[in-house]
């Protein structure tokens, strides 16, 4: 089974919203709704107008994982909506790590130097995986300003991307 990940947009919406919502409230209750995430109902301005963009994995024509990237100063981004499908996680399809790859080369190729993120404490697979890809946990003080918070957020990560 071949995975092909490729920038997505606006026409892709509803696919999107189904694979998000549907990871975030029922297999991890986690208490957000489309109306507490604006961005996922306008994809092409909120991700790609700031500099950033959004990427979809695909078997076939089934969308089974997201990352996206928000711009929020010349040199820093943040990672949002990174989410996989729960039967295709793990080493065996590698998902989660070639979207977060592709995610990182668009960085380098834009030259944003700092890479930030922020997600829920009891997402911990998720945290083990951004730790092993090289992320530290930072405090939230310790964000950038411009930096967007997402209110269900608890726990925050950076990764230098300037060796």
């Amino acid at each position: 089974m071949k995975t092909n990940i490729t920038p997505i947009k606006n026409e892709f919406e509803n696919e999107i919203i189904d694979l998000i919502l549907s990871i975030q409230q029922i297999e991890f209750n986690v208490p957000i709704t489309l109306q507490d995430q604006p961005d996922l109902l306008d994809i092409d301005n909120f991700y790609y107008g700031s500099g950033g963009g959004f990427w979809g994995a695909f078997i076939g024509e089934e969308l089974v994982g997201t990352i996206a990237l928000v711009k929020f100063d010349e040199k820093g981004a943040a990672i949002r909506k990174m989410f996989v499908k729960k039967e295709y996680r793990g080493k065996e399809f590698s998902i989660a790590q070639n979207l977060l790859i592709t995610l990182i080369a668009y960085c380098k190729e834009n030259k944003i130097d700092d890479l930030y993120l922020g997600t829920v404490s009891k997402l911990e697979a998720a945290l083990r995986f951004y730790e092993k890809n090289g992320f530290v946990r930072v405090e939230k003080e310790a964000l950038p300003n411009a930096f967007p918070l997402m209110s269900p957020d608890n726990v925050f990560c950076h990764l230098p991307l300037k060796k």
